[in-house]
């Protein structure tokens, strides 16, 4: 009866201790010109935000074209170099959103996204049709080909541009790590796009989405909430970088068919899905295509979940 006793009185002891509330950590800092925040349950870790950091300048070191001396711009200059899992990985997830979206998501408009000014020269500007069909004649991700860990492109002038997805990618990396050293329960925001793992002492962590405004310089009035749990949230959008000619707007937001400026009436497309990464490239995918047409992509995928916002 005694040892029954014993084993009762562990038993509570252990109850108890797991029903007491975990402190809630938090740190930040910078990457890909962004800040980002993460939040997890457990003891502080001094040790976290270094590592946190090494794995974003490796991402950045693989995946950003600013950097001359990154994978991807050592690819487009067309240097034979061999892949990285990483890399692998993001091309390989890019290809299938691509083909799910008919091309509406596409890695290799970063010529197009140079010639209207939204890349590295940041000279924004109104293209005449000839040089937008004269550079579109080497865009196309069914140009691009894996062969083991190497890149085959179909023209060597053929340009990649994973932007549209690292940033997604970067926030599932750092959420996997947290997880791999025992901080189950997590959240890591970088820019807006946002992985919730586990949850908040019980509960589904409590997400906060800026909503869009109508043009760059209009205050920012509210933000939406989800609750997230073992979800990703990722937001592409129109409103802030755009140029406007003779009162046409233009937005980064680029159409792989047309080689130009999507025009739409949204003003962003927020996504929920499993991972970051996904919701990242269905949300640009999603500007590009429209509300009728993602809405017919999300009908075949059920574990996506879409947010409008549009020009009233």
């Amino acid at each position: 009866m005694k040892q029954i006793h014993i084993i009762l009185f562990s038993l509570l002891i252990l109850l108890a201790n797991s029903c007491q509330k975990q402190p809630i950590q938090h740190f930040e800092g910078r990457a890909f010109g962004t800040i980002y925040h993460i939040s997890y349950l457990g003891q502080k870790s001094e040790q976290l935000s270094h590592e946190v950091d090494s794995i974003l300048a490796f991402v950045n070191s693989t995946f950003s074209i600013f950097d001359t001396n990154s994978l991807i711009s050592k690819i487009n200059r067309g240097e034979d170099l061999e892949l990285n899992d990483d890399f692998i990985y993001i091309l390989e997830l890019s290809k299938t959103v691509a083909k799910e979206t008919g091309g509406a998501f596409d890695f290799t408009c970063q010529p197009l996204i140079e010639l209207w000014g939204f890349g590295r020269q940041n000279q924004k500007q109104v293209v005449p049709q000839q040089q937008i069909d004269s550079v579109k004649e080497f865009v196309g991700y069914q140009m691009v080909h894996l062969d083991g860990n190497k890149i085959v492109k179909d023209d060597p002038r053929i340009q990649l541009n994973f932007n549209a997805i690292v940033k997604g990618y970067a926030v599932d990396k750092v959420s996997r790590f947290l997880k791999s050293k025992g901080f189950e329960n997590n959240v890591v925001e970088i820019g807006g796009e946002v992985v919730a793992s586990g949850t908040k002492n019980g509960k589904p962590w409590k997400i906060g989405i800026q909503k869009p405004t109508a043009n760059a310089d209009a205050p920012i009035e509210s933000n939406e909430t989800f609750l997230l749990q073992d979800q990703a949230v990722a937001t592409s959008g129109n409103y802030r970088n755009y140029f406007e000619k003779d009162g046409v707007r233009y937005t980064h937001i680029m159409s792989p068919v047309t080689g130009k400026p999507e025009q739409t009436n949204l003003l962003s497309v927020t996504v929920i899905a499993p991972d970051c990464a996904t919701a990242d490239a269905y949300a640009t995918a999603f500007m590009v295509l429209g509300a009728q047409r993602a809405n017919e992509i999300t009908q075949r995928h059920p574990e996506l979940q879409i947010r409008y916002y549009t020009i009233d």
